[in-house]
């Protein structure tokens, strides 16, 4: 009876349980999983193998805890791969979400240093930024922070950038074929304009891609700050080993 006891613990069964409920769409994306009290009730065990159970599922991406609210059923992961340059709406589209966006500013600021290193101009001249909060089946992925030259900054938010794309207007309205783009990735904690946009608390994890895209003759016409939210996308990519030399 020990044995037995031993390799199945209750906080186990629990965790099972509810990792069941999850997988079959009993306690849905988003939904909030019942209280410490409703799941002792129900399981006749102890708070704290309440709590070990709980704390498996977080560890497992399952469950999320928010301060002060409840422990949810997390959000599905998103897996993009990184093997080309794409923008959003086209990666969400190949994974049949649905892409949105929420404009939050668009304005002409000075180039920092790594902005104006980025984009090839001096630092102080005047460079346009947008932010926008960028949606997938109506939840915040990312928040993003584009910069572009001036002159072609101050066209492109003339135009609904809710509903079109900046990559497909620099390449369809304003003939500036993106060719390449230099992509670095770091791990980062949210800060409260970060998490405020993303709707989590501030210092969750996320994934910051700082991205530069290049058009024809190597030109820097694109720079983003991409912040995915760290518990709802995974990127993968494949790398091919170089032949050795053969002695």
């Amino acid at each position: 009876m020990g044995a037995a006891s031993e390799k199945n613990p209750l906080y186990a069964k629990v965790e099972m349980t509810l990792a069941s409920e999850i997988a079959d769409a009993v306690l849905p994306p988003g939904s909030q999983l019942p209280s410490e009290d409703r799941l002792i009730e129900r399981f006749g065990v102890s708070r704290t193998t309440v709590r070990k159970a709980i704390e498996n599922l977080v560890v497992r991406g399952l469950v999320e805890i928010r301060r002060g609210r409840g422990t949810f059923v997390a959000q599905p992961k998103v897996i993009q791969e990184l093997t080309e340059l794409t923008g959003f709406v086209e990666d969400m589209q190949a994974l049949g979400r649905n892409p949105t966006a929420r404009l939050l500013d668009g304005q002409l600021v000075p180039a920092d240093a790594d902005v104006a290193r980025q984009l090839a101009v001096s630092p102080g001249s005047l460079v346009m930024r947008i932010q926008r909060v960028r949606l997938a089946d109506g939840v915040a992925m990312s928040f993003d922070e584009t910069y572009l030259p001036r002159e072609i900054g101050e066209k492109i938010v003339t135009h609904d950038l809710e509903s079109e794309p900046i990559f497909s207007l620099l390449e369809e309205r304003y003939n500036l074929p993106l060719i390449e783009a230099e992509y670095r990735l770091e791990a980062v904690t949210a800060t409260p304009t970060v998490a405020q946009a993303l709707a989590v608390e501030p210092g969750n994890p996320v994934f910051l891609i700082e991205r530069t895209s290049y058009s024809s003759e190597h030109r820097p016409i694109d720079y983003e700050k991409l912040h995915y939210r760290g518990d709802l996308i995974r990127f993968i990519t494949r790398l091919s080993r170089r032949p050795r030399a053969r002695s």
